[in-house]
């Protein structure tokens, strides 16, 4: 917290002690102390190498003679400060925007970051996977943009492979020459059908090979899958890709492009966007050079059987083929390519990836590698792996059809919010009700998503997402907007300076210091790359302002300059949703 008294303390102290870049960061006192902040001394002990006990009791000695200062208690190695009205409130609330300008990390920490998100695939439409994989990419991307970082954002579609000659041999069989126009569907739509309908048919030959050949039961899918008619299809078809036959990739460039085109769609409708996409169709071949180089300054070595390979030290990560003996690329062969290409075009000072935690392994293979190759920045490579998002239903599965399409999901949303705001309108439905019901249904669905640490597997219910009371995105955006209306009401009365003395109460006290961490919360979520501490710190905000305005009357106030004080507060707790939101990529409504 930016507070006067922390500074004077911070300088006292690294005077007395001989230390700089002292750091002093009070906590919110426990509930059954006094206080309002709290001062940590075993924290302060290790920076300064020192007894807390003794840095709390010269604490306490300088903060009791403070100015801003009306108590300063010591409890062991703690000591519990209450502030003076007018210095908290002058501190948080009538410095304008400062708080806001607060969030910035040092200009020392401060860093050129990459991220990539999204990497769907051009076989389907996005799924509630890739939604999370959105909504914690463009947060996390937004909350180090608000704490000083520069942010790439990049995009890397799977647009080649068997997956995607799979769905184009189904077109070519069931398809008729449908297109999205004549089918009235979007194009990623379209595709995925067509997705599902070859894993129908694939099912169905299964099934009877293994009819026809008992001895086959127990043999897993996989492995029959080029014993199959329209395995060996997909197979050929691939073949034909990678030869450039012409037919082939006109029908690819087709489909991809369909794809493509409801892509931007969902995108545009979710508030997502990049600074570069790359194909995988122009990437896969990268990393055969790079290994190569490798081999010959014997960070690889070929097997027998013609693969190269790196056996590495850490006997969790084992031997692993970088080149199959044919001389075809494996994943890892593309990301070392794909790796270096962005580190080329972009020259950051860190690449995050955000994908799924059942890559762990492979990343850490992958890093291990450029390691091992003698790249300096690779230790400033990061997977962001996320948790799965499972529904009531169970898990999704795309081919078998089972999944929900995001834009279905946000259909869903879009209904449950029109239906609330309704409900919440009573026989005045809303003039912009299409704007409401898209702002609060894409509000349930980030914060619903964004509210746990990325790691953690959720079950998303949809239901309970657009609910205005509870944790919840809509209950935060009704804070926000009943501030605005309350604002409105007083634009026009005539009102005297604040009186920052009057503002005694526990509920206002507490709002006011709840405002002053908000910096911390997103440095906080910029260092750990984790949204949901911007999240938890919202609810507490929109919690702290519901006790605030229940306890406190604001328009009906009986002093003009207590009621001045109490619309200025509340006025720099809606500047702080506003851009706590909006760290989250959510938009805000003047009325609810």
């Amino acid at each position: 917290m930016n507070l006067s008294f922390t500074k004077d303390l911070a300088v006292f102290l690294s005077q007395k002690y001989s230390v700089a870049n002292l750091s002093i960061a009070p906590e919110l006192c426990p509930a059954n102390f006094d206080g309002d902040l709290t001062i940590n001394c075993f924290i302060l002990a290790k920076q300064l190498k020192q007894n807390p006990m003794a840095i709390a009791a010269e604490v306490q000695k300088f903060l009791a003679d403070h100015a801003d200062i009306a108590k300063a208690e010591l409890v062991k190695a703690f000591v519990n400060v209450t502030l003076k009205a007018e210095a908290l409130m002058r501190d948080t609330v009538e410095k304008d925007g400062q708080i806001l300008a607060d969030v910035k990390l040092p200009e020392a920490e401060r860093r050129k970051i990459l991220i990539e998100f999204s990497a769907p695939n051009t076989n389907k439409p996005q799924h509630l996977g890739h939604v999370r994989n959105n909504c914690v990419g463009m947060a996390t991307s937004s909350i180090l943009e608000a704490a000083g970082h520069e942010v790439v954002r990049i995009n890397l579609v799977n647009d080649r492979g068997i997956h995607i000659c799979k769905s184009m041999i189904a077109y070519q069989r069931f398809g008729n020459g449908v297109t999205p126009k004549t089918a009235g569907k979007k194009g990623d739509h379209l595709v995925g059908d067509f997705y599902v309908a070859y894993d129908k048919e694939y099912r169905k030959q299964l099934k009877e090979l293994r009819e026809a050949h008992p001895e086959l039961a127990e043999k897993d899918d996989d492995e029959l899958f080029l014993q199959t008619e329209i395995g060996r299809a997909a197979q050929d078809m691939l073949v034909k890709w990678e030869a450039n036959d012409p037919e082939v990739r006109k029908l690819w460039n087709m489909m991809n492009q369909w794809v493509f085109d409801g892509f931007a769609e969902t995108y545009k409708r979710m508030g997502v966007a990049f600074k570069h996409t790359y194909l995988e169709s122009q990437t896969y071949k990268l990393g055969k050079d790079i290994i190569q180089d490798g081999l010959e300054r014997g960070v690889f070595k070929k097997r027998d059987d013609g693969a190269i390979i790196i056996e590495f030290a850490d006997p969790s990560l084992g031997t692993k083929v970088v080149l199959r003996s044919d001389g075809t690329s494996v994943y890892v062969t593309q990301d070392i390519g794909t790796t270096l290409l962005k580190q080329k075009d972009f020259n950051p000072d860190q690449q995050i990836w955000v994908v799924g935690d059942e890559q762990i392994r492979h990343f850490k293979v992958l890093f291990a590698i450029l390691k091992a190759l003698g790249y300096q920045w690779a230790d400033k490579l990061v997977h962001m792996a996320y948790g799965m998002v499972n529904l009531p239903s169970g898990k999704m599965k795309s081919r078998e059809g089972t999944v929900v399409d995001a834009d279905d999901l946000m259909d869903e949303m879009e209904d449950l919010a029109r239906q609330a705001t309704l409900e919440k309108a009573g026989e005045t439905p809303p003039d912009n009700l299409d704007e409401r019901a898209h702002v609060i249904s894409l509000a349930a669905l980030k914060f619903m998503l964004l509210k746990v640490n990325p790691k953690t597997t959720i079950m998303f219910d949809p239901q309970a997402s657009i609910k205005f009371e509870g944790d919840t995105g809509p209950y935060v955006l009704y804070a926000y907007a009943r501030i605005s209306s309350m604002l409105r009401k007083a634009a026009d009365i005539q009102l005297p300076a604040p009186d920052w003395s009057k503002l005694t109460d526990a509920a206002e006290r507490k709002l006011a210091i709840r405002c002053a961490s908000f910096p911390e919360a997103i440095q906080k979520a910029a260092r750990e790359l984790d949204s949901s501490t911007v999240a938890s710190y919202l609810l507490d905000l929109a919690k702290d302002f519901s006790t605030f305005y229940r306890n406190c009357p604001v328009l009906n106030a009986e002093e003009p300059s207590l009621k001045a004080a109490r619309l200025q507060l509340s006025a720099r707790v809606r500047d702080i949703l506003r851009a706590g939101l909006s760290a989250l990529t959510i938009n805000t409504l003047e009325s609810m």
